[in-house]
């Protein structure tokens, strides 16, 4: 052997026992798969809130709606403006949208949409039909000859912060039903 091929063995094969340097080559491929994570994690999280977040502004929107001895437009706006503060930090108004809708069978055959109204930007429409039509009812809901229901249903359309990786862009739609405690709300005073 050469003189020349003996030190490139040598050198090579401390090359293979120095151990300096390891940690940053372990960093270097460790970060993007943990900045990955890091970055699910926040949309994973934004999407389980918002989910929460729909859901309870349904769910207080129609209590609150439900608990009025009458309700006039004036009342159904402010409840609107209570419904965007349980929204918050997400904006109901350009992102959502809030239908409230009074659902009645006066004659015992067919429930109707006795009055409706709704709040906020998105194109979301409601899943129980239009003010005057007949309701589209949950199966096995039933509204009874004289009763009336209180629907509301909240829209919300989810866009991704930082990667639609983890969470892709969907409408967050969720439904509440309640019957009003104090009589019936089958009218909108004006």
């Amino acid at each position: 052997m050469t003189q020349q091929r003996i030190r490139r063995r040598k050198s090579l094969k401390q090359f293979l026992r120095d151990r300096r340097g390891t940690l940053a080559v372990e960093m270097a491929m460790a970060t993007p798969v943990i900045f990955g994570l890091l970055v699910a994690g926040v949309e994973v999280t934004r999407y389980v809130l918002l989910h929460q977040k729909v859901e309870r502004t349904s769910a207080t929107m129609a209590d609150l709606v439900s608990q009025a001895h009458t309700l006039s437009e004036t009342g159904l706006n402010n409840l609107f403006a209570a419904g965007t503060q349980v929204m918050a930090p997400y904006k109901l108004a350009d992102g959502g949208r809030v239908i409230v809708s009074s659902i009645v069978n006066a004659t015992g055959s067919q429930a109707t949409i006795s009055w409706q109204r709704s709040y906020g930007a998105s194109a979301g429409g409601s899943a129980f039909g239009t003010e005057g039509g007949n309701a589209n009812l949950p199966t096995d809901f039933i509204v009874r000859s004289g009763e009336n229901v209180i629907a509301v249903e909240v829209h919300f359309e989810y866009q991704p912060m930082l990667t639609t990786a983890a969470v892709t862009t969907q409408n967050v739609y969720k439904i509440a039903l309640f019957r009003p405690r104090f009589g019936s709300l089958a009218t909108l005073s004006p």
